[in-house]
């Protein structure tokens, strides 16, 4: 990563719109080849903070540079890549036609061009589909041309704002892979997104907006490393024998549907779930649980630990949303 000019700079930077809506006084710092997550809900002012990021709306106050070129000025957009969340190109052209049109724009022609619009085709996964009509193409398909369209000029740093939100889930991971391969690249990646699974795999860092206003910034790795809840379904299960396995473990333990409680039958498996900081825990718990003479039918990690920190942060806030 290089750590002498940022990829991306902001100080206090803002964009606020007559209703009142936009973001303010954004401060942020993104090295170049750093991949870079920025949450929110609807609403929260993520995607006028990358507009202005871009160029394509003009900054209220403060001030920003993109790979050490004012945000506003010509050189810096030379070097990146956009994918906006609402991206729409003409039914009647075929996917290299949009292509070959943005190629233009670049100043890519010719020989280059061809060669650039068909690698970039296949690598998201259109191919040979570059022929067809836009028209013929699925949401994700279509969203598969907007990234080629980002891609097609070896940008150094790419923005992307939700950029497999209308996807499968093998086309969100096969996104996730190619964002990965950018990444290994030195390619540096804003990936403005709903999808925590996209952040927690692909992002170094990541900022939480809420309201215009940015609330939590933070490592992904350290989030993750944060307690996460495992689930253990056992059979053969007494309430009685909570207390111990709580004392032995030194874990907090319970069992998952509270209403299970002392005067319902243990005779049918039950879930129990426990907080536990590694696999080490999680695997002194299956071991406890055995010794007892329980049937230990399954355990497993439940995925949620970034979800769980939006949550969190977000929980008891105003949210002006999507409708506010």
């Amino acid at each position: 990563m290089n750590s002498v000019i940022p990829a991306i700079h902001t100080q206090a930077l803002s964009k606020i719109y007559d209703n009142g809506r936009g973001c303010r006084n954004i401060t942020l710092t993104v090295g170049q080849g750093e991949a870079f997550g920025f949450l929110g809900p609807n609403g929260a002012g993520k995607s006028t903070f990358v507009k202005t990021l871009v160029g394509l709306v003009a900054a209220s106050g403060g001030s920003g540079s993109l790979l050490g070129h004012p945000i506003d000025s010509l050189e810096a957009r030379k070097h990146i890549g956009y994918l906006p969340e609402l991206y729409r190109y003409p039914e009647w052209l075929s996917g290299e036609e949009v292509m070959k049109f943005h190629a233009g724009l670049l100043g890519i022609k010719g020989g280059e061009a061809k060669r650039r619009i068909r690698e970039r085709l296949d690598e998201v996964g259109i191919g040979k589909r570059g022929s067809d009509r836009v028209k013929q193409y699925s949401k994700g398909m279509q969203q598969r041309l907007g990234l080629a369209c980002a891609l097609l000029g070896d940008p150094k740093l790419l923005f992307l704002d939700e950029p497999s939100s209308a996807m499968d889930p093998v086309g969100r991971r096969e996104v996730r892979e190619l964002l990965l391969e950018l990444k290994k690249r030195g390619t540096t990646l804003f990936l403005n997104s709903h999808l925590m699974e996209d952040v927690e795999t692909v992002c170094d860092r990541m900022s939480l907006m809420l309201n215009g206003d940015m609330i939590r910034s933070g490592s992904v790795e350290d989030v993750l490393k944060t307690k996460v809840r495992w689930r253990f379904k056992v059979g053969g299960f007494s309430p009685l024998i909570l207390d111990w396995l709580r004392e032995e473990s030194g874990l907090s333990i319970a069992l998952a549907d509270p209403a299970h409680d002392a005067e319902a039958a243990w005779d049918m498996p039950v879930w129990l779930e426990a907080d536990v900081s590694d696999e080490n825990q999680a695997g002194l718990l299956n071991m406890l649980l055995i010794e007892q003479g329980m049937t230990l039918y399954e355990s497993s990690m439940q995925k949620e630990k970034l979800e769980d920190w939006f949550v969190e942060t977000v929980s008891g806030r105003d949210q002006r949303g999507e409708r506010g």
